[in-house]
């Protein structure tokens, strides 16, 4: 029986699906030609993960300060992708007030699952942000 364990387990986690379900490496946010892109927003999310950043998508470059998000892009981000060695900072409210948050590289497929406060969560909730230049 003891041996069995080992098998058991391993079969068990090899059938969890991945946290990052259908959303890109952070090592891969990059345009058809090569640039960088620093972060990625998407206006998709769903409860299982390989349904997450789908949608429409807004692609933010380096460097980019946004203050006032496109208006078809004001609270409608679901899920994001950061790149590899990049910050993005989000805020609640247009021209970067209200509640604030620093996502650093990595997936994050439902913003649901992030706290704004007390009663609130980022998904459907930024309205302004500003990319580091990704060094």
């Amino acid at each position: 029986m003891s041996s069995l364990c080992p098998l058991l387990l391993a079969l068990a986690l090899a059938a969890i699906p991945s946290a990052q379900g259908a959303c890109p490496v952070p090592g891969d946010l990059k345009k058809p030609d090569g640039t960088r892109t620093c972060a990625r927003l998407y206006d998709k999310s769903d409860p299982y993960y390989d349904n997450c950043c789908r949608g429409a998508e807004l692609s933010v470059e380096p460097g980019a300060d946004l203050p006032f998000l496109p208006s078809d892009w004001a609270n409608t981000a679901s899920s994001l992708v950061v790149a590899q060695r990049c910050e993005l900072t989000v805020w609640s409210h247009p021209g970067k007030s209200g509640k604030t948050r620093k996502f650093s590289a990595g997936t994050y497929p439902r913003l649901e699952e992030y706290r704004r406060g007390i009663f609130g969560d980022w998904s459907n909730s930024i309205s302004g942000l500003y990319c580091n230049q990704c060094s």
